[in-house]
């Protein structure tokens, strides 16, 4: 097996493992609040003292003793766990086409209709002061594009020198209508695709980036607006 079949064999387990991670924490426990001890509020009233007076005859009268209402206490409110829900895309109904290309031997795919275009990657201009993951600036007709080291920036844990080595970057896929760009090895080819072909991400995790897996292929489904967020504000992937 060749070291680029090896690493992309290693990326896609990887890719796998970040879907499930977010799904097993999303489901937040219920802790159960402590009840809170009642102190009492009703104190003994007494009868009011009746004084006697001659030579009339002494008249008792019997005091009425009114006891104040007694007020049930109030049941402990447990607040219920919020479970914030993905925001649904024009794509998750019906048929959708996705568009697929790879980095290091990883295929990657987004919504076609979250494509912004595809360039070919020119020379950069790099900036001091900006995260590793950013290459640099890429001008095409006046329009300045963000290009980003697209494996870097997906799984920066692994990666290495020996990764580095692999990528040969052709192509810049925009994000939307976005200044960012991914850089990327390959185009594959675009695919369409049914609901049930993706096991989607149900529910807000910490890669809000990955919008699901895409079982066949074993690949990711990026999450375009979410991803545009974190480029912006200057965040990779973790």
């Amino acid at each position: 097996m060749s070291d680029l079949q090896a690493s992309s064999k290693v990326m896609k387990h990887y890719l796998k493992a970040l879907l499930t991670e977010d799904e097993v924490k999303a489901a937040p426990v219920l802790q159960e609040e402590k009840k809170q001890q009642l102190n009492e509020l009703l104190a003994p009233v007494s009868a009011p003292v009746v004084a006697k007076t001659a030579p009339a005859p002494q008249v008792t009268k019997v005091a009425t003793v009114v006891a104040a209402p007694v007020v049930a206490p109030a049941a402990p409110v447990i607040a219920k766990p919020q479970v914030k829900t993905v925001v649904e895309k024009a794509y998750r109904k019906g048929r959708f086409q996705a568009l697929f290309f790879s980095v290091a031997g990883l295929k990657i795919a987004l919504p076609l209709k979250e494509l912004g275009g595809i360039h070919k990657i020119v020379p950069l201009k790099s900036l001091p002061g900006q995260p590793s993951w950013l290459q640099g600036v890429m001008l095409y007709r006046e329009q300045k594009i963000n290009v980003v080291d697209t494996a870097q920036w997906v799984m920066p844990e692994k990666y290495d020198s020996q990764l580095q080595e692999q990528l040969n970057y052709q192509y810049v896929i925009m994000l939307g209508n976005s200044h960012w760009g991914l850089a990327c090895d390959t185009l594959v080819n675009t695919i369409a695709l049914e609901q049930d072909d993706v096991k989607w991400r149900e529910t807000e995790g910490k890669r809000p980036w990955l919008a699901g897996l895409i079982k066949q292929h074993m690949c990711a489904l990026l999450d375009v607006d979410a991803m545009i967020e974190l480029l912006a504000k200057g965040l990779n992937s973790q």
